[in-house]
């Protein structure tokens, strides 16, 4: 009995560190600055707003809440244990990659892979290191780290699946011809809470081969660690649901990787050191592979001859309740043939209060959809597409 009230305390103990935690403000505070610039950004280049402020977020509570649990599972189940040295480290690098918004340096390659590099370097370069009345030159999990940095990999890979077809953030870019195309970019930010053992508590092994990965034979506490992962992938050469599918696959599969070889570090040390190098050399040769392709395929959405293609749906519009998706391409309006932004607002005027389109899908085959205006809605459908910059507009008008 005395047990399971051990474990009872030490579980509500480790959700009250949780909200000790910064980064669990931190998120907040970067999913809200992050969204007013992208906001910025939309203004600048179609006029409006196409997402609201806490898209970086949405979408991602489910996966990082079962995540969360399954990770805990494997951390607690095998008795995987973490110092408060290797945790506030984790924080304050995880701060510093994100202050500049860039969500790349948010994977756990950097945040987790630099705070390892870390602690295996700092030994080396003062005996003596301290910083809010803790060393950092104590004994450290690096067998642990490696493991939570496959599964998170793992995490990352399954996230940037999740992304729907109609949620990525449109941009407008120069194309090397000089004409004005579309890109999305897949962006999205998680905070992944997950309880870990701390070597400071009530609980004692329960086992003989509990727990697996430890700093010692001692007591044990528990600790809810907020874990933020980000990512932020351009995609102007690719279908941006077709690049986050490819993306995934490659990550996840690294991911799986990773954490068959950091397993091994339980028997065989220095595997963790290995199975960090191959994490870091095995994204980063996913990126640049990825990049690369994107770079020398032709812009994903430039001008079509058989009509206008979709670059993004503003939610809640008309465009949204009709179904239409990113990608397709809307060959007539109200019986009328567009091939040009211009001549689809003129037809738009004749519609009235309703609405037909003529869209081409995927397969380039045609499909009807019609629709109504609702009072005070986006007297554009909520269908953007790639043209001249609002900013460009506006320097002209002026």
């Amino acid at each position: 009995m005395n047990l399971i009230e051990d474990w009872f305390m030490e579980v509500l103990k480790g959700i009250g560190r949780f909200f000790l935690n910064p980064l669990v403000y931190w998120s907040i505070l970067l999913v809200v600055f992050s969204g007013y610039k992208r906001i910025k950004d939309e203004r600048l280049d179609f006029g409006s707003k196409v997402f609201d402020i806490f898209s970086e977020w949405k979408g991602t509570h489910l996966i990082a809440i079962v995540s969360g649990i399954i990770i805990s599972v494997i951390t607690l189940g095998t008795g995987m244990v973490i110092n408060y040295e290797t945790i506030i480290l984790l924080c304050i690098l995880t701060i510093l990659l994100s202050i500049t918004m860039r969500f790349t340096l948010l994977s756990p390659i950097y945040t987790i892979g630099i705070t390892y590099l870390l602690f295996l370097f700092l030994p080396f370069v003062s005996k003596d290191l301290e910083l809010f009345g803790m060393s950092f030159t104590m004994e450290t999990n690096f067998t642990v780290l490696s493991i939570l940095l496959g599964l998170f990999l793992i995490v990352e890979a399954i996230l940037i699946k999740s992304i729907k077809r109609n949620r990525t953030f449109p941009s407008l870019s120069l194309s090397r011809r000089g004409i004005w195309v579309g890109q999305h970019r897949l962006k999205r930010m998680a905070v992944i809470p997950f309880f870990m053992l701390i070597p400071t508590g009530n609980i004692v092994p329960i086992e003989p081969y509990w727990p697996v990965v430890s700093l010692g034979d001692q007591s044990f506490g528990i600790v809810l660690i907020p874990f933020i992962i980000g990512f932020d992938y351009i995609a102007k050469g690719h279908m941006p649901k077709q690049a986050a599918e490819k993306l995934s696959k490659y990550i996840m599969l690294l991911g799986f990787g990773i954490v068959a070889i950091a397993v091994g570090g339980i028997f065989i040390h220095w595997l963790s050191f290995v199975a960090l190098i191959v994490a870091i050399l095995g994204k980063e040769y996913i990126h640049y592979r990825y990049r690369y392709g994107d770079k020398v395929r032709l812009p994903y959405f430039h001008p079509e001859n058989a009509g206008l293609k979709i670059v993004s749906v503003i939610p809640g519009t008309p465009a949204e309740r009709s179904g239409v998706l990113v990608g397709e391409i809307i060959a007539k309006v109200n019986g009328i043939k567009v091939n040009n932004v211009h001549q689809f607002y003129l037809a738009l005027q004749n519609s009235g209060a309703y609405f037909k389109l003529d869209v081409l899908d995927d397969n380039k085959e045609v499909r009807f959809v019609q629709g109504a205006y609702y009072e005070g809605e986006h007297h554009e459908l909520g269908l953007l597409f790639s043209e001249k910059p609002h900013k460009e507009k506006m320097k002209k008008v002026n």
